[in-house]
């Protein structure tokens, strides 16, 4: 009911005021039956933005402390993250990681849009990073479909280290949904799921026109924050470059 109720209502109708967000490719989403979209991840903003251009409902794996805040501000973050469709999940050991794509391979065999940013987390710069390998796990072990996404201007509306939105033009563009069935049975394969997430990530970077950088973003931003957020050597770092197992 919360879900429909801000889509709907109350944030969506402002969203589109200010931002006049617009979907390219939506016909690639199935009117039924469940799919995960894969998106790159600019800003907080993405995860407001994408479900509210998509014509169903969208659910997103969420970190844990989301839900866990404490007093009235925290129990109205957690009813908030519950009503728009957030299901928490514990990152804090490889136990936790593995119940969290059980999770999410759980939601997607009832028939559900999941959400899912392969990065894991948001893009410090604003170019591409390379992608973890749970998406293919879940890919393999539910054989639904994988949707790229990209999101472009939400930085913008949602700059890093900015507790405001602003307003500017949104565009959410869907590509053409990729089939890993040729991998049927073969997960948990550690280098059939890294061929999986480089050919997501190459769809993502055709598909957003960013630069990607072949390593992690979580480790960049622990290198950024080491050299005090200063990009240093990052911007033109010879670890720009394609995804190297790309497959066809």
């Amino acid at each position: 009911m919360m879900y429909w109720v801000m889509k709907h209502l109350l944030l969506g109708p402002l969203m589109k005021l200010f931002c006049r967000p617009r979907v390219e490719g939506v016909e690639h989403v199935p009117r039924d039956g469940a799919a995960i979209l894969v998106s790159n991840h600019m800003a907080v903003a993405d995860s407001f933005f994408m479900p509210l251009m998509m014509p169903r409902r969208v659910t997103f794996l969420a970190k844990r402390e989301y839900f866990t805040g404490k007093g009235v501000r925290g129990k109205l973050k957690k009813a908030f993250f519950s009503g728009v469709g957030q299901v928490p999940i514990d990152r804090s050991s490889g136990a936790a990681a593995q119940a969290a794509l059980d999770t999410g391979v759980r939601l997607l065999s009832e028939g559900k849009l999941l959400g899912v940013y392969p990065e894991g987390t948001r893009s410090p710069d604003g170019r591409l990073y390379k992608g973890k390998t749970g998406v293919a796990r879940m890919a393999l072990e539910s054989g639904m479909p994988v949707i790229p996404i990209a999101m472009f201007g939400t930085d913008k509306v949602n700059p890093i280290g900015s507790k405001m939105w602003w307003p500017h033009k949104v565009v959410v563009k869907v590509g053409e949904p990729l089939d890993f069935s040729r991998y049927e049975g073969m997960a948990g394969d550690r280098f059939v799921e890294r061929s999986i997430t480089d050919e997501i990530m190459y769809a993502l970077m055709e598909l957003s026109g960013q630069e990607y950088v072949d390593v992690y973003a979580a480790k960049v931003k622990d290198e950024l924050a080491a050299q005090g957020n200063d990009l240093g050597g990052w911007s033109n770092s010879s670890a720009s470059r394609l995804p190297e197992s790309k497959v066809g």
